[in-house]
């Protein structure tokens, strides 16, 4: 779960209301209806200012669950010095939804993970900045979320796999509070189900962000992942990745020869040569016009490989166009991570470009991944 806030949330909006039945026998007082207490807090060796604010907190979410149908509220914790995170307090249909006992529920829900998007309230810039993880890099993530709690507001939509396969977008929010003393965060959140309005997002996307005529990913996408990317290597859950830039060799002399019909088809069927070399963690896009863009996982020489594999598949494969078969070649860039010292998408798209640029002037048909 994504714990992130001020903690403005408990001090404010977690006003003391009447005495709860949490004062001994928390977990066989809760009422069933609304959750449960499946943590360890109220019980262990902790602040009676930590279990006073969790009580308080308990009290405050725990009717939601029969108030807001939609809304699953959850209280969770984690030490500053331990990346686990547990829960203290879960809404009984939250587990219903995961068909999994609510102490079950951090383990089940994480397992349950497609991907996450966190929406970050940036206030230098005044903007919102969405970032995507997917289920593969969430693998690495888990124990970098609750660095945000300390770092700002975050919301956080989850799209999850119920266990009968239905899938369901959980929007986040959660605000979480320092207790030193106890060397605790302490964080108070909702889920709440935000499946329809994701699943028209995703739709609106997929017609955006996809190339009508290559159908690959658009340059809007490329910065998506670049994003994702670099945020993986500075939390040190990647090691590197490389950024390729393509260029179709002559091919305005293609649209002249034998007309833009020809061309259209050609770059069609190129990015589908392109896109039956790459692997599982690779990216393959159009960039714009006849240039294209790839990304792919691991260092400057795997990428150099990586873009002779895709310089090698163009020159050998069979462009027919009525009958006529027209030689195509790409001249490509290709730009590691690991290579600047300042980490930043323009920087990494401006080394890979001028190295592209280095290869046209070498000859074309060929992979430039060191500058001269």
């Amino acid at each position: 779960m994504t714990m992130p806030a001020p903690s403005a949330m408990l001090g404010r909006r977690l006003r003391p209301r009447p005495p709860f039945a949490l004062i001994e026998d928390e977990e066989e007082r809760m009422d069933a209806k609304a959750g449960a207490y499946v943590g360890k807090i109220l019980h262990g060796d902790y602040s009676p200012a930590l279990k006073q604010r969790l009580r308080q907190a308990i009290a405050a979410l725990g009717p939601l669950t029969e108030l807001a149908p939609r809304v699953f509220p959850y209280i969770a914790a984690w030490r500053t010095d331990d990346p686990t995170i547990w829960y203290e307090f879960v809404g009984q249909r939250l587990a219903t939804l995961f068909r999994c006992q609510p102490a079950e529920l951090a383990a089940t829900f994480k397992r349950s993970l497609i991907d996450r998007r966190s929406y970050k309230y940036i206030a230098v810039e005044a903007a919102v900045r969405e970032e995507i993880i997917t289920r593969q890099q969430l693998g690495g993530y888990w124990s970098g979320l609750r660095m945000e709690a300390a770092s700002g507001m975050v919301e956080a939509v989850y799209k999850v796999a119920t266990p009968e396969e239905r899938i369901v977008w959980l929007k986040d929010w959660a605000a979480s509070e320092h207790f030193a003393r106890d060397g605790i965060y302490l964080s108070c959140g909702t889920l709440t189900d935000d499946t329809k309005e994701m699943d028209h997002k995703e739709l609106l996307e997929q017609i955006g962000y996809f190339d009508e005529l290559t159908k690959l990913p658009k340059r809007g996408i490329m910065h998506r992942l670049l994003d994702v990317n670099i945020g993986q290597v500075e939390r040190g859950h990647l090691s590197d990745f490389v950024f390729l830039m393509l260029d179709v060799d002559h091919f305005k002399r293609i649209n002249d020869t034998h007309g833009h019909q020809a061309g259209d088809h050609v770059l069609a069927a190129l990015a589908e040569a392109l896109a039956s070399m790459k692997r599982k963690e690779d990216e393959i896009g159009r960039y714009a016009g006849e240039e294209f863009y790839g990304i792919s996982h691991g260092s400057l020489e795997s990428g150099r490989r990586f873009a002779e594999r895709l310089r090698r598949s163009v020159e050998e494969n069979d462009f027919l166009w009525q009958g006529e078969r027209i030689p195509v070649t790409v001249s490509i860039g290709v730009a590691a991570a690991s290579e600047l010292e300042e980490l930043v998408p323009e920087k990494l798209v401006n080394v890979a470009d001028r190295r592209l640029y280095a290869a046209k002037r070498r000859g074309r048909n060929q992979v430039v991944w060191q500058d001269a």
